[in-house]
């Protein structure tokens, strides 16, 4: 159970989508995919629905697929036998959820007020859906029930964009948001999957938010090192700032005092979430060099190297 939140968590979005012809099942999913998040909620509100978890369960077995709106231990049921991997509903119902605790299925209901917290934490859940978020008092609302239900993380649904999806993922206690601005009923209707492709793409460079932080230039020694930085100083007035292993001239150029990673040097690149970041980009194919990670005092990772230049350049990334 703990293995499939922590993977929502990772994703940092999950896409809530509902299909009224089986004929959309397998184009969505590799829309999805292909824009980066091998992820979806189908919710049981159409008859569609436990058909369409079978096939994108089966034919994209790597796709994390859970069931939405589910209301009745017989949907759990019908749910998981067609290959849903968690659920989620709308509210708290306590036979549903005791029933999916006691199966071992992941489940995440919906909650909106202390009361349905309490009920939760009684349940021995550490996550819940936060629904309907923006009209149920939004983050503000989040904020204040975490005050005194610090144990409880939420995953909020229901009035999440692009514009405020960063506003809530920045808050600890949110593990992910459902959102489905990338996968609009008209767009699934439509057959426009193409579009929800380049939309899914940019909801998760949206989340990722990458940034060229610096660039990193290789010198034999400190003192040449120093005559670089000092050379762009005079150039451009980019301030010199020496450390322990570098040099920076302003921010964005680091001068470093002996030869180290990268043939011509290296590339910072900055992310709202590392962690996620790592993932995204492992998930596409990239591999990171964890003897190269650098953690904070809370053991966070803050730091981490790709294992293979791109032109000559070792490239890093770095937590905002």
């Amino acid at each position: 159970m703990q293995e499939i939140l922590e993977q929502i968590q990772k994703l940092g979005i999950v896409p809530v989508v509902k299909i009224e012809s089986l004929e959309d099942a397998r184009p969505l999913a590799a829309a999805l995919i292909e824009g980066g998040l091998p992820c979806a909620e189908v919710t049981f509100r159409t008859e569609e629905a436990e058909e369409a978890i079978h096939i994108i369960a089966s034919e994209f077995p790597d796709m994390l697929i859970g069931a939405g709106t589910v209301l009745t231990i017989d949907q759990v049921d019908r749910a998981v036998n067609a290959g849903a991997r968690f659920i989620v509903s709308p509210g708290l119902n306590p036979k549903v959820v005791r029933y999916c605790v006691e199966k071992g299925i992941p489940v995440v209901p919906g909650c909106a007020n202390p009361s349905d917290i309490e009920q939760a934490i009684e349940l021995g859940l550490k996550v819940v859906k936060f629904f309907p978020a923006e009209a149920a008092g939004g983050l503000n609302m989040i904020k204040a029930m975490s005050a005194p239900y610090g144990s409880i993380k939420f995953m909020p649904t229901g009035g999440i964009t692009e514009k405020n999806l960063l506003s809530y993922l920045d808050f600890s206690q949110i593990i992910a948001c459902g959102g489905s601005w990338m996968v609009k009923e008209e767009l699934i209707h439509n057959g426009e999957f193409d579009k929800i492709k380049e939309l899914t793409r940019e909801a998760v460079m949206k989340m990722l938010g990458f940034e060229l932080r610096h660039i990193g230039i290789n010198a034999k020694d400190e003192t040449e090192a120093d005559s670089i930085a000092t050379s762009f100083e005079k150039l451009f007035g980019f301030a010199k700032n020496a450390g322990d292993a570098s040099i920076f001239a302003g921010l964005g150029i680091e001068v470093m005092k002996t030869p180290y990673l990268g043939n011509h040097g290296h590339i910072a690149i900055a992310t709202n979430y590392l962690e996620r970041a790592i993932y995204h980009l492992e998930s596409c194919g990239f591999c990171f060099d964890e003897a190269t990670a650098k953690y904070d005092k809370m053991d966070r990772r803050t730091a981490i190297y790709l294992k293979d230049e791109i032109g000559g350049f070792a490239v890093h990334l770095l937590q905002k």
